[in-house]
């Protein structure tokens, strides 16, 4: 049998390090720089390679931030967020965090086959395609594609939507209230466009999300694709206990 000892060791001291770096990540501030790796490595009574694995592997977690030619920075906190149908303002209200908007293209486009059949409306109807960059706390946290029915939304244009909630808007404006949706999440990573709006590595690790909303007429009021930062959100599910079924006498 294979000696298997110093690898534990080094497993070990590894997640002692990840932890040690952790407790020193608490005592500062979001945006604080790290101390460098020739400060930390003796601290710490470690190779800087070991150093450097356990850094990075905070990196990919979110946890610090790293800025090229600038060092390692304390990252903000993920913002959770739960399962339901609220919008990307309201949720972010809730979360203690500052929701804002950019406007990045407003235009009308043909539905055609495959957005008209999600929207279910004719491929030849009007859709309003609006791009935006939403943020919390002035930090970009998704680039989000909204794709409403002209019929569904007459007059909309990126004015209204500017640091808005659409729901907030298909109320107040519209009259219309939301029923439910579906939505799908998957992982996905942020291409050049994504990345430049977002201020992360090309291909870094995001979120995809897709959602189909209806009114309470049944009628199909969107359908929203968004791209959300990966190192920046984390999901909540309040779990149940599953019911068993009732015994029958035989």
């Amino acid at each position: 049998m294979p000696d298997t000892s110093t690898g534990g060791a080094d497993v070990a001291k590894y997640h002692s390090i990840r932890d040690e770096i952790l407790d020193l990540v608490a005592e500062l501030n979001v945006g604080d720089a790290l101390p460098p790796e020739r400060a930390l490595a003796p601290r710490f009574g470690v190779s800087r390679m070991t150093l450097r694995r356990a850094v990075e592997e905070l990196v990919r977690e979110g946890r610090l931030v790293r800025r090229q030619g600038a060092g390692t920075f304390v990252a903000g906190p993920k913002i959770a967020q739960g399962l339901a149908v609220t919008s990307f303002s309201e949720d972010m209200r809730q979360r203690g965090a500052v929701p804002s908007s950019r406007t990045l293209v407003v235009d009308d486009v043909l539905a055609g086959a495959p957005l008209g059949r999600r929207l279910e409306i004719s491929p030849g109807e009007s859709v309003v395609r609006v791009t935006r960059l939403r943020l919390a706390d002035a930090a970009p946290m998704a680039v989000e594609t909204l794709h409403v029915p002209r019929s569904i939304a007459p007059g909309l244009d990126g004015m209204m939507l500017a640091d808005g909630s659409f729901y907030e808007l298909l109320h107040d404006v519209y009259g219309l209230e939301l029923s439910g949706g579906v939505q799908t999440i998957e992982a996905t990573v942020t291409d050049e466009f994504e990345s430049e709006l977002l201020g992360v590595p090309l291909h870094s690790p995001a979120f995809l999300f897709e959602r189909i909303s209806r009114d309470t007429g049944g009628r199909v009021v969107e359908f929203v694709r968004s791209v959300y930062r990966g190192d920046r959100y984390q999901f909540r599910v309040e779990l149940q206990p599953a019911r068993r079924p009732a015994r029958t006498a035989e």
